[in-house]
C-alpha cells in the first residue's frame, strides 16, 4: 500500500451556514436587547454601567464567532489546523479522543485529551482549548465532525499499535 503524504487533508470541517446565522444573530440579537434596556428604562448607575458592558461584550463574541466560523478545521496525518494555518494540536500529542454523550465537548463535536498542557485558545463556535483538553464543534454539521473524529480515532490506534 503506497504511503500517503504527510500533508494530505483527510478530513475537513466547517461550520454549517445555517448555524452561523443563527448563533451569531442570537447573540447579537442579546447584545442589542441588553443595550436597549439599559438605555431605554435605566436601572440604577452600577446596572446600567454592568448591561451595557453586558453588551458590548456579547458584541464582542458575536463578531469573533463570526471571524472564527469563516474558517475551516483541516485534518493531516500529523495536524489538525485551520484553513488560516493555525495548528491547533499536532497528532502527536493526542492520547485519547472522546466522543461520548456525556464528555464535556462542544455540540455534535468531539474532545481530545493531549499528554502535555497547552496554551488556552478559543474559537467561538468551532474550537476551543484548555490546557489538556480541546474541543472540537459547535457549529459544525455532526456527519463531517463525526467522521473527522472517526479518522483521528484510527490514527491514534495505528500510532499506538492498537
Amino acid at each position: 500500500m503506497a504511503e500517503q503524504p504527510q500533508d494530505e487533508v483527510l478530513a475537513r470541517v466547517a461550520a454549517s451556514a445555517g448555524r452561523r446565522i443563527l448563533g451569531i444573530g442570537m447573540l447579537a440579537f442579546l447584545a442589542v436587547l441588553v443595550i436597549y434596556v439599559a438605555i431605554v428604562s435605566p436601572p440604577t448607575l452600577g446596572w446600567q454601567i454592568f448591561l451595557i458592558a453586558l453588551g458590548a461584550i456579547a458584541l464582542m463574541i458575536a463578531n469573533a464567532m463570526r471571524k472564527s466560523t469563516r474558517h475551516t478545521l483541516e485534518l493531516t496525518r500529523t495536524e489538525l489546523r485551520d484553513d488560516a494555518g493555525t495548528v491547533i494540536v499536532k497528532l502527536e500529542d493526542v492520547t485519547s479522543i472522546d466522543r461520548g454523550a456525556f464528555a464535556f465537548k462542544p455540540s455534535n463535536g468531539f474532545l481530545l485529551r493531549l499528554g502535555k498542557p497547552h496554551a488556552r485558545d478559543w474559537r467561538p463556535g468551532l474550537w476551543w482549548r484548555s490546557a489538556t483538553r480541546i474541543g472540537v464543534g459547535g457549529m459544525t454539521p455532526m456527519r463531517p465532525t463525526k467522521y473527522m473524529a472517526e479518522v483521528i480515532a484510527i490514527i491514534i490506534a495505528e500510532r499506538d499499535g492498537e
